[in-house]
């Protein structure tokens, strides 16, 4: 059958080539891409026929020359893909196929353009072979929509940002030029059925992408410049004096970051997506059998606070307390603790911990009882010390956090790159804290574990679950996400007090409870104090028994912004996590015929109580038997949650 269909596109394309147009569809034909080669390059997407993307353009501007500025094509070749692998840290999947149809496009100067069809999206990238470095004065990215759809978008003020702006929903045709820009992902809503995210994948010794409107019903692409020169603001940034006029000087030979869309028809189809990953680079790192993601004791979000009638000591940033967070690890069977802002006497120095602090005892007590270190500093001191990772590394660290970077320029993105690669070769996992959203690096580098990108739980009463509700469909979408959660207090809106010590947030208990099911990473933080974890025990074994891999990941029900709920397996297990970004109350029923049929199983469950909606640490606990035959019914409170698993 493949060769058949192979044949058929190679004839369409093949009389197509005369007039210099081509139509590429997905192997099931739901997605198709017509491009047109005259003075630019133009291509538009469809989805069951229906026009997504109208009269889209794509070109590379380079200092020697715009690459799409009147192309003439040399040739073309058409082929199918179709392979399957298993990544390191299954975020979603331990196996993924990435089946599509591709069509490259060759042009006279020695560059081509790649288009990918999939039947959950498309993507396109620039591949050159001009043998000498060159510099990127600009890309053109333009995408044009064919009605007024709705973007949901995050907007900073400019460049240096952490991608924690709350999202906003737009017009694309009211969006203007001089209007903030985005970040990426963007999800746009064609309400013509469908739903695409937009996003990047192999970006390496690149910038960046944002978007911004460009008045005419469409977005076009923009990035940070190259920076030249620099002056030290703090112990965590660089103010950055002079630009260059171009976006990256790199080599003429190379293949540049994919722009893709994944295409949905059902909101489940963003959540479930691998895009990031089928379009990430070939894995760098030989052996990867080191690499253990898993579940964090936090003491940050805390204030290294703990307390109670078994706390016979000062607590805080010091070796008692730190010792406290490993017994507390140790009991609950968590793999590591992070040792965050204060475990050292200098931030601008990684070498000499804070007097109060033994980092030496508490890594031999921590091998000890099983759990490993993860030391957290900022992005500035391990640039000023980057031989740090081999003395870390000595000292028997399993891993860092580095913070503040706030910058998505291709310096800072090959920053990102020099320490993911030295971090592996000392056999260290990574979490990029302050950072830009995921975009390939962890399958490359897949020692890198977590970003976070992300407006979480470091918010206190900035992060609500109206906000929060999107992002397994728009920046957990595209790759994993530091969202820190585990709160213990918890809170609706209109009563929210929450601080430091006595950090809280808004949500339910059990939609705390099911965070740790839906939301995805290699490093899933257990954020609040121990003294509570301990205190809520049958919570605490709950979500500390919750992988943070998973074999198999299904949207049972999702609404984009209003609900999701999602069951993931891993074994012979499954989990389910539900939430409620809304403040009314919802009740959804689902069917349990994900589970194999034929077998019985034990439903453990943790729900909102009756009172949830106005006391939202009100849950009630349920266990009942169930098979693949039956259904469950979602009571879910305002801002709420449930999370069970099926055992």
């Amino acid at each position: 059958m493949r060769r058949i269909v192979i044949v058929m596109i190679g004839v369409l394309w093949a009389n197509a080539m005369a007039a210099k147009s081509f139509e590429l569809k997905s192997p099931s034909g739901e997605v198709s891409v017509t491009v047109d080669i005259g003075e630019q390059i133009r291509y538009s997407v469809y989805g069951g026929g229906k026009p997504l993307l109208t009269d889209c353009s794509l070109a590379l501007c380079l200092r020697e020359g715009t690459l799409g500025d009147k192309p003439h094509l040399t040739g073309h070749k058409a082929s199918p893909v179709d392979r399957t692998f298993r990544p390191v840290v299954a975020f979603k999947f331990e196996e993924i196929r990435d089946r599509c149809n591709m069509l490259r496009l060759d042009f006279r100067g020695g560059w081509a353009v790649e288009f990918r069809a999939y039947d959950d999206g498309m993507a396109y990238r620039f591949v050159t072979a001009l043998g000498h470095d060159i510099e990127v004065l600009s890309e053109k990215v333009a995408i044009r929509f064919p009605d007024d759809y709705t973007a949901v978008v995050q907007q900073p003020g400019g460049f240096k940002t952490a991608y924690e702006e709350p999202y906003s929903l737009i017009e694309t045709n009211g969006w203007k030029p001089g209007d903030p820009m985005s970040v990426l992902p963007v999800l746009i809503d064609t309400r013509q059925g469908y739903k695409l995210l937009l996003s990047e994948s192999a970006l390496s010794d690149y910038p960046c992408m944002f978007l911004e409107g460009d008045g005419a019903n469409g977005m076009k692409g923009t990035f940070p410049k190259v920076p030249l020169a620099y002056e030290e603001s703090g112990d965590r940034s660089m103010r950055i004096l002079q630009e260059a006029d171009y976006i990256a000087h790199t080599k003429g030979t190379r293949a540049f970051p994919w722009r893709y869309f994944v295409i949905a028809k059902d909101d489940g189809q963003l959540i479930e997506n691998t895009m990031t990953a089928r379009l990430a680079e070939q894995q760098a790192i030989t052996d990867a059998s080191w690499i253990e993601p898993g579940q964090v004791s936090w003491e940050f979000w805390n204030a290294a606070s703990p307390y109670g009638p078994d706390v016979d000591f000062v607590a805080g940033f010091n070796t008692a307390t730190y010792k406290y967070y490993i017994d507390f690890a140790a009991e609950y069977g968590i793999p590591y603790i992070i040792m965050d802002e204060g475990w050292a006497r200098s931030t601008r120095d990684p070498y000499t911990p804070n007097p109060a602090v033994d980092v030496h005892e508490l890594i031999r007590y921590g091998k000890e009882k099983g759990v490993g270190i993860i030391l957290w500093m900022t992005w500035l001191v391990v640039e000023n010390h980057f031989e740090m990772f081999e003395e870390l590394s000595k000292w028997g660290v399993k891993g860092v956090k580095i913070d503040f970077m706030d910058r998505s320029d291709q310096w800072m993105v090959n920053y990102y790159e020099r320490v993911a690669a030295e971090a592996a070769r000392h056999k260290m996992v990574v979490a990029f804290h302050g950072s830009f959203k995921p975009a390939g690096l962890e399958y490359k580098y897949p020692n890198v574990l977590a970003y976070e990108g992300v407006r979480g739980m470091e918010n206190m009463g900035g992060c609500t679950p109206a906000n929060s509700v999107w992002f397994p469909f728009i920046r957990n979408a595209v790759g994993p996400m530091d969202y820190t959660p585990g709160a213990m207090l918890s809170m609706q809106p209109e009563s929210y007090c929450g601080n430091r010590p006595n950090a809280a947030s808004i949500g339910t208990r059990a939609y705390q409870m099911a965070l740790f099911v839906l939301f995805e990473t290699g490093l899933q933080m257990l954020a609040d104090n121990p003294t509570l974890y301990y205190r809520n025990d049958e919570c605490t074994r709950f979500i500390s028994r919750i992988p943070v891999t998973w074999d198999e990941t299904r949207a049972l029900k999702a609404v984009a912004g209003k609900f999701a709920v999602v069951a993931k397996r891993k074994g012979d297990k499954w989990y389910v996590g539900a939430i409620n970004g809304s403040n009314e109350g919802i009740e959804l029923e689902i069917p349990l015929d994900f589970l194999t049929p034929g077998k019985n199983y034990t439903m453990t469950g943790f729900e909102d109580g009756i009172n949830a909606f106005r006391q939202a640490m009100d849950y009630r606990k349920t266990q009942r038997r169930v098979d693949s035959t039956g259904k469950a019914t979602l009571k879910i409170a305002r801002n709420g949650g449930w999370a069970a698993v099926i055992e």
